[in-house]
C-alpha cells in the first residue's frame, strides 16, 4: 500500500504548486494498484541468473539502447521501482542476501536503513572514493573498487551501484556550477516547480553525456570481470513527459510513479560461464560513516 506520511507531504506540496496534487494523484494510483510501497510486476533482480550486476542509477531503457554500443544482448526489464528506495524496498528489503557483496556510490541503502543483509557492503560514497568538487562518486571511481572486490571476493555474486547517469551532470559546467552545484538543489523538483527555466533538451542532452561516461567505463569493465555480467538500472528519468492518469508534466523519478519512462529498463547481458559463489555469514564491521549520508544524498540533488 501507499505511505500514510507521503500522502501528507504530498497534500502540503499541492498547497504550494497545484501541480503536486495531481502527481499525488498519480502515485496513489499506481500505489494501490500494485498494492506495495514498489511496483509487483517488476522484476526480482536477485532471482535472475548473474555472477555480476552493474547497476546504473536513473539510466532510461531508451537512451542506453541508442547510446550503447557495449558487446552482448541488450533485452528490456521492468524495474520495481521509479526511485532507488522502492527499489531497494522492492529487491533486498527483508532477504538474506549472503552470496553478494555491494559495491555502491549511492547512500540510499545506507539512510534508509533497510534490513536486506548482503556478505559485505563496500560504501564508496564515504571517505576518499567521493569527488567533493563534483559532488558524486565517479565512474572510473566504481570500476576500480568493483575490480578490487571481485579480487577480494572470488567466489561472491558482485552487485556495483554506479551512480550515472544520475545528477549531478560532471561533464557539463552550465549545470554542475552556480546556483545548481552550490545549493546542491533538487534540479528535478525545482524543474517541476518552474523555479528554474532550464529546458527539457539541455537537460537530456547533460544526462545522456553523464550516460556516456558511464558506458565508457562499464565496456572494460566486462571484459574484466569474471562470469555472466549483467547491466541494469534502478529506474529511468522523465524530461517533462506525461505521466498519468492525471497527465501532469513529470521531472526526474519521483517514487509511486510507473511509467514507461521510468520502470523501463535496459538489461544487457554479457558472457555465458558463470562462477561458483558461496553464501556465507556477514562480515563484522563496527565501522562508521565517516559523512552523514544525508549530506551526500543533497548533493546528489536529494532534498527530502
Amino acid at each position: 500500500m501507499y505511505r500514510l506520511d507521503e500522502v501528507r507531504r504530498g497534500l502540503r506540496r499541492g498547497l504550494e504548486t497545484p501541480a503536486f496534487f495531481g502527481r499525488e494523484l498519480n502515485r496513489l494510483y499506481h500505489r494501490r494498484l500494485y498494492r506495495a510501497p514498489y511496483n509487483r510486476r517488476g522484476v526480482d533482480v536477485f532471482a535472475e541468473p548473474w555472477d555480476n550486476l552493474l547497476l546504473l542509477d536513473a539510466c532510461r531503457y531508451d537512451d542506453f539502447a541508442d547510446l550503447s554500443d557495449l558487446p552482448g544482448e541488450l533485452e528490456v526489464r521492468e524495474s520495481r521501482g521509479s526511485h532507488t528506495i522502492e527499489f531497494l524496498e522492492g529487491n533486498v528489503v527483508g532477504r538474506e542476501l549472503l552470496e553478494t557483496v555491494y559495491v555502491t556510490g549511492s547512500p540510499q541503502l545506507h539512510a534508509s536503513g533497510f534490513d536486506g543483509r548482503f556478505h559485505a557492503v563496500e560504501n564508496v560514497w564515504d571517505g576518499d572514493g567521493w569527488d567533493d568538487d563534483l559532488g558524486t562518486v565517479r565512474p572510473e571511481t566504481m570500476a576500480e573498487r568493483a575490480l578490487a572486490a571481485v579480487e577480494r571476493y572470488p567466489d561472491k555474486r558482485l552487485f556495483v551501484h554506479f551512480v550515472q547517469p544520475h545528477y549531478p551532470f560532471i561533464e557539463d559546467g552550465s549545470l554542475v556550477s552556480g546556483t545548481l552545484k552550490d545549493e546542491a538543489i533538487d534540479v528535478w523538483e525545482r524543474r517541476f516547480r518552474g523555479e528554474i527555466g532550464i529546458g527539457a533538451g539541455t537537460l537530456r542532452a547533460a544526462y545522456r553525456r553523464n550516460l556516456r561516461l558511464v558506458l565508457a567505463v562499464v565496456g572494460p569493465l566486462l571484459t574484466a570481470l569474471p562470469g555472466l555480467t549483467v547491466v541494469t538500472a534502478d529506474h529511468g528519468n522523465m524530461f517533462g513527459e506525461r505521466s498519468f492518469p492525471v497527465p501532469i508534466r513529470e521531472w526526474g523519478h519521483p517514487p509511486g510513479q510507473y511509467t514507461d519512462q521510468l520502470v523501463r529498463v535496459p538489461w544487457h547481458v554479457y558472457g555465458d560461464e558463470r562462477r561458483p559463489v558461496t553464501a556465507e555469514a556477514p562480515e563484522r564491521t563496527d565501522d562508521a560513516p565517516t559523512v552523514d549520508p544525508t549530506d551526500r544524498l543533497r548533493q546528489l540533488g536529494y532534498l527530502d
